[in-house]
Formats: structure tokens, sequence, C-alpha cells
């Protein structure tokens, strides 16, 4: 027949590789063999059929089943044997054995083992009241325990089975561990000389490997060596190492030509409203101990000033003063020893240190600008564009956040404008925007296209609360 005809030629395709092993499946209700109670029922003796079979429709699978004595370690008789264990192995069996294992168990545990015997072999245990009406059943496998368990017990058993699959050791080191609070400050530090080794190493060469700086920044800037990496991130400086005097003493230079050029004209007509909304807003920036020094007021004025002057396509918008202080922290930082630079007094700094330090500044502020410039353009479409492309990110990544903003009728424009307004200076304290913008300024395009996704963490971090929210309007308020 046909049908005959193809099954043939399954078994021929198939007949000498076929891999693995199969073995018996024991239900609940009848337990596999146990070899003491039970040993005649196992014979080393090979199977014989019992039922002769025809040559002719059976030599293709007989073939394939000596091919693979592996496959099968029973015959064609193992219905009887299974018939003969479900009439012996009847309760009171069962119950013996069970508590044989109890007894041989509780004894181990409860003897101590001599010197250098072997480990004694894993028994299953039984718990007389896991089985509903006290019925006793041999555990197969773990498996096979959580498999049986009720829905409601199941949860509660896996840690402990998880738990009793890790090492020893590691068991013990979760209970007497220190805290995370207790490690060594010197194991501490020798990790941070280490990663700074590697920032000097990086920058001693004659010409610093760029792409390999931005990957070892990416995940923070030792602070010794914050403020020369920011300089050769952002472009200020050349990767060539016998360059950086002379770019670094033309840069300076052509910065207070612009002071002399344009800063008298600060009180024209034309310029002073320019200027007086930069007078309003300094003393509003933080930190106000640094900020409402006289010196450092001078020089974001002229800082903010200049840039507003050579940029008339934007000028002065609001915002872009707090772009200024991460920069002028980190750069100061390299001349003063304060371990806090919010509170810092640079009347002790040396004039000529706070010149470079303003030039520094005015032109790595200049060179972030230049990247997200359309955000300060007419009408801001840079910050519009951002919005709307972090509105699709977080309808994408948190649907849920997304539909309940929505919802509410919360415009992400209402709360995300300031977010791209001020690159999240408002939203964190100044040492951790100094240390995200450590990140900012390894990506090629960190402040226009990377700050989106953190924009977008910060929603699904606080997601909690989010849903939690039914009035928003209060919260603005």
């Amino acid at each position: 027949m046909a049908s005959d005809g193809a099954r043939k030629q399954f078994w021929k395709r198939g007949s000498s590789k076929v891999p693995g092993s199969i073995q018996h499946v024991y239900g609940a209700q009848h337990p596999p063999f146990d070899p003491l109670v039970h040993g005649t029922l196992l014979t080393a003796t090979p199977k014989v059929p019992t039922t002769p079979v025809k040559a002719t429709r059976a030599s293709t699978f007989q073939e394939f089943e000596s091919s693979t004595s592996d496959a099968w370690d029973a015959g064609e008789d193992d219905d009887e044997l299974l018939a003969m264990a479900a009439e012996s192995l009847n309760t009171a069996v069962v119950m013996e054995t069970a508590h044989r294992v109890l007894r041989n168990h509780s004894q181990r545990q409860g003897r101590p083992r001599p010197p250098g015997a072997p480990e004694p072999s894993a028994e299953p245990s039984v718990d007389p009241s896991a089985a509903p009406g006290g019925d006793l059943r041999l555990v197969k496998s773990i498996s096979e325990s959580h498999a049986s368990c009720p829905e409601g017990s199941a949860s509660d058993a896996a840690p402990l089975q998880r738990s009793q699959s890790l090492p020893h050791a590691a068991t013990v080191a979760l209970g007497g561990a220190p805290e995370p609070s207790a490690l060594s400050t010197s194991a501490l530090s020798e990790r941070e000389a280490s990663r700074l080794d590697k920032f000097k190493h990086l920058l001693a060469g004659p010409n610093t490997d760029l792409e390999e700086l931005r990957k070892l920044s990416w995940s923070g800037i030792p602070k010794p060596v914050r403020a020369i990496t920011w300089k050769l991130l952002s472009g200020y400086l050349p990767a060539n190492v016998d360059r950086r005097p002379a770019t670094l003493q033309r840069k300076q230079k052509e910065y207070f030509a612009f002071i002399d050029h344009y800063y008298d004209s600060r009180n024209d007509e034309v310029h002073q409203d320019t200027y007086r909304q930069i007078h309003i807003d300094i003393p509003r920036m933080s930190p106000e101990a640094l900020i409402l020094q006289p010196k450092v007021t001078e020089i974001f004025e002229r800082i903010l000033f200049i840039w507003a002057i050579r940029h008339p396509a934007s000028g002065y918008v609001q915002g872009i003063n707090d772009l200024v202080t991460p920069f002028f922290v980190v750069f100061i930082c390299e001349y003063i020893d304060d371990e806090d630079a919010d509170s810092a007094d640079i009347s002790r700094v040396p004039e000529d240190v706070l010149r470079n330090v303003e030039a520094d500044t005015y032109w790595c502020m200049s060179r972030l600008l230049d990247g997200i410039q359309d955000n300060y353009t007419f009408a801001q479409p840079g910050i519009q564009m951002k919005v709307k492309l972090l509105e699709e990110l977080v309808s994408r990544i948190d649907e849920q956040v997304h539909r309940h903003l929505g919802q509410h009728e919360v415009r992400y424009l209402q709360f995300t404008f300031r977010w791209m307004n001020n690159l999240l200076t408002r939203e964190l304290p100044l040492r951790c925007t100094v240390r995200l913008w450590d990140t900012y300024q390894s990506e090629p395009e960190g402040f226009a296209n990377f700050h989106l996704y953190v924009c977008a963490a910060f929603l699904v971090r606080w997601r909690k609360e989010i849903l939690e929210e039914r009035d928003f309007q209060a919260q603005g308020s």
C-alpha cells in the first residue's frame, strides 16, 4: 500500500541518526520500581518478543531498533511487567518504603559523619502533610515535586529549592557578608586609582585616541582629569599634545579680543535688553554660594553676553545661562582644593587663572550650543521636535505611562520643555549634572539625542509614582 511505502521510507531515512534515550514516565499513582522490594522483576536477560512479527512488514523497524540499542531498554512485554508492578506495589509497600527513607534520612542528619567518609547520597524526603489526606507519595525529582504542588504552595517552595541548589559558600555569605557600606575603602580607592591610571596613560600619549577616550569616559571621568577630558571631547583642544598649548593661548586671546570689542556695547540701546535679562537671570541660578560671588557673576555676564552678540540667530534665551555652570565648576576645580566646589571661595584664585577658566568655559559652552542651537532660535523648533520624539519614545517603551498621561490630559510639552531647555540642570544636583555630562560628552550627539533617552529613563524610573498620580494640576501648582 502507498501508506506502507511512505512509512518504510520514513524509517529508512532516520534509521541511523536518532539520538537520545527514551525513559518511562511514571504518574503519581504509579511510582517507579523499588529494586529493594521488587528485585526479581528487573532482570538483565534480553527481552524476547512474545508475539512473532512478519519480517516483510516490520523488517525496517527492527533494523532501526537494533541500530539504536540505547533508545529502548525494554521489549514488547513491558505492559505485562507494568501490570505486575501495579498489582504488587500497593499502598502498604509504598508507605513502608517512604517511612524507611525518612528514617534513614533522619539518622544521617543526626549522626556525625566520621572523618574521611564519603558524602552520603541525597535521598528524597517526604512530608506527610504535603499530600491531601495524608497520602504519602515518592517524589522522583524536583521538577515532579513542583508539578504536584498546588499553585499556592509552588511559589513558596521555589525559594527553598533555589537556595538548596546554591553552593555552600554562597549560603554562608548570605548570612555573614558585610554590608555594602562596610566595604574596604582601600579597595575602592584602588579601583579609582586604577581607573585614573588608565585615563592618564591615554592622555599622556603624543596623540590621544579620542574614540578610546569616549569609551573610557562613558562610565564617568575621574575628577583630576575631568577638565582636560572635557576639553578634548568637546573638540576645544586637539588630540595632538604638542598643539594644545598654542591652541589654548590662541583661543584665550581670541575670547578676550571679543570682550574688548563687544562688551562695552552692553549698554547700547540695541543690546541693553539682552544684557538686562542676563543680569536678572544670573542671581536666580544655583548654586547661589558660588554664583553670587561678584567675580563669578561678572564672568557669567561676560560669557553670556558675548555668546548672544556672536549668535544673533538665537541671541540670549533663558536656559542658556544654566549651561555655563557645569563647565565653569569643572574647570575651576583644576586650581582649587575645595572638595565642594559649589561654595568655593573664588577670591583666592589668581586673576590669570580666572581668565583662563573664563575663556575655556566660553569656548566649551559654545561647542555644546553649536549642536543644539535650534533649541533657542525663534519658536525653539529644536525643543518642539525633541519633545515630540520623547513622546514617541515613551509610547514605545512604556505604553502604560504614556496612556496614563494622555488620560489625564498631561501634555509632554508641559513638563519636558524645561528638561530640554536646561538639559536637566534644574532637576539634578550639580554633582549629578557633571557626572551626567561625562556621558553626554562621550556620545557623538549626547546633548541632542542621548539626552532624550535619559529623559525617558526618568519617566520609566518613576513610573509607579506617575501611575498613582491622579491630579497632575495640583502637582504643578
